[in-house]
């Protein structure tokens, strides 16, 4: 059990890193998203923020879809550990 609530958590803390840098690459001009990295980020993070995108629009212009992949991120986080504590019967 201890192994599984790791890997949601260290899944799940990788995940919202990945997104902030993603974030934070939008604000440099230069980045070549033709960059084996910045591919492997934008591949990894995309299936997460595509579909919040095209329910959260831009506010004011500013595109909020990072913010709430991490809030949703953490909330799966949560209730995944939940369920895995539940089914193996407590810590």
């Amino acid at each position: 059990m201890l192994f599984l609530v790791t890997l949601i958590s260290d899944v799940a803390q990788v995940l919202a890193l990945l997104i902030i840098v993603r974030a934070l690459l939008t604000w440099v001009p230069s980045v070549d998203y033709g960059h084996p990295v910045i591919r492997a980020i934008v591949r990894v993070t995309d299936p997460v923020l595509l579909p919040i995108r095209r329910l959260v629009p831009p506010l004011g212009g500013i595109d909020v879809t990072p913010i709430a992949a991490l809030l949703l991120i953490q909330v799966a986080r949560y209730l995944l550990i939940n369920i895995v504590v539940a089914a193996f019967g407590g810590v």
